[in-house]
């Protein structure tokens, strides 16, 4: 049912699912699963900032299994500061350091100047995430291939308070505007809440398609990696129909399924129109995919400016330039409004009770946001000279990870639609 012409794009869902499926899905697997993107440094245990929470989920499938430090890479291990030549070859102390402010007076004064460099621009405004604190002791390696994305049963009203707080109260929406298929409120076919959402300026609706996007690549993923089979003797997860069509068919959700897969193939978009923007960080010489594994850091590197390359030839990009484009000061105003509601969603995530859950909410949120901080950085990246640092923009080794396995994300989500779509047609 979803098919054709999309809001707010040149696009349509067609292209898209033909690009990725036989296109960039495959290669983009292939870079997730090597040592430098599948280990992710995630602190599980902040408090949750907005309401006292003690309600973490019990059932074995929330858990997860952090990395013994041994298993992660030397090169990883030593070099999560910054990615660049610089920070690779920074000395042990520095390596060794708290953080980042607490350098060694061995190093160099140029690389002492470097790293302080990176800690100020780590503080500054174009962060549109909360991110953790990889240097506290309570930051720990997660090897995402042993603790993949799927059904947890962490659902009902904790699961619930989480996207209820994200939407009421992080996506511009006024209160007297019921959200579609709000329980109990006198739902009117969500006909207040278009006519709303289609009144506002273009980057509040990107906004919220987004984070609609975003919650429907979840729900297809826990629809895809369902727990189908729990005996003692073994688990079997698969893709369960009835789940899927309890969140996406048209007539069982009054139309709204249809339109949150589409703002799915949206967020699609917006992911992919960063990537090929990012391109000129990564061509540079001398960064590295370093994990010390020499020839395999080559290799990756070659494969992730092969899908660079890929995401830049696609032919019908998302504009991002009706964004923020009217009056200079309301444009600035707008921006930073966008930004610190985005900040407060990643808040949110510290919130929810299943670890599991938790992670991959982290890393989805922080993938967006490093998104969106490299659409609003188009001149800064412009500027990035061929060799040596790039002060004006930078991106840590974190939000490399989760820019990658985000859009990987979202991306295996439009590949399981084409087996959904398969598997629907046989049931008919």
């Amino acid at each position: 049912q979803v098919t054709g012409h999309l809001d707010d794009c040149t696009c349509d869902v067609e292209t898209i699912d033909a690009f990725n499926n036989y296109k960039l899905f495959p290669r983009l697997n292939e870079l997730l699963e090597s040592d430098y993107f599948r280990y992710y440094k995630v602190n599980l245990k902040k408090p949750c900032p907005f309401w006292d929470d003690n309600s973490h989920c019990g059932m074995r499938d929330c858990a997860v299994q952090p990395c013994p430090s041994d298993e992660v890479p030397d090169g990883i291990r030593s070099g999560s500061y910054k990615y660049s030549e610089e920070a690779n070859n920074l000395d042990e102390e520095c390596e060794e350091a708290k953080r980042l402010g607490a350098v060694d007076d061995s190093l160099s004064k140029e690389t002492r100047q470097a790293v302080l460099r990176w800690a100020r621009h780590d503080d500054s405004s174009d962060s549109f995430c909360e991110a953790d604190d990889i240097s506290s002791p309570d930051a720990e390696y997660v090897d995402l291939l042993l603790n993949p994305e799927r059904y947890t049963g962490y659902k009902g009203p904790d699961a619930w308070k989480i996207w209820n707080s994200i939407y009421e109260e992080n996506c511009f929406k006024p209160q007297n505007v019921k959200r579609p298929l709000a329980s109990g409120r006198g739902d009117d076919g969500g006909h207040t809440f278009y006519k709303w959402l289609k009144g506002v300026c273009v980057e509040k609706r990107a906004f919220y398609r987004l984070i609609s996007g975003l919650h429907a690549s979840i729900n297809i993923h826990l629809s895809a990696r369902y727990l189908l089979q729990d005996t003692w003797s073994e688990k079997k997860w698969g893709p369960n129909v009835t789940e899927f069509q309890q969140r996406f068919d048209e007539v069982l959700t009054r139309g709204e399924g249809p339109r949150r897969l589409k703002n799915l193939y949206f967020l699609y978009l917006i992911e992919l129109r960063a990537l090929s923007k990012v391109l000129p960080f990564f061509e540079r010489p001398g960064f590295q995919l370093y994990t010390g594994n020499e020839s395999q850091d080559e290799e990756m590197k070659q494969l992730l400016l092969e899908i660079l390359h890929l995401a830049k030839s696609f032919p019908l990009h998302f504009d991002e330039n009706s964004f923020f484009a009217g009056n200079k000061k309301e444009a600035a105003k707008l921006k930073e409004e966008f930004r610190l509601h985005f900040k407060n969603i990643s808040k949110i995530m510290d919130c929810v009770g299943c670890f599991k859950c938790r992670l991959w909410g982290k890393l989805q949120t922080q993938g967006l946001g490093t998104a969106l901080k490299i659409l609003f950085s188009e001149n800064l990246i412009e500027k990035i000279p061929e060799s040596g640092p790039s002060y004006g923009f930078q991106l840590t080794r974190q939000e490399i990870v989760a820019l990658f396995n985000a859009f990987g994300r979202v991306s295996t989500s439009v590949k399981e639609l084409e087996n959904f779509r398969n598997l629907l047609q046989n049931v008919r």
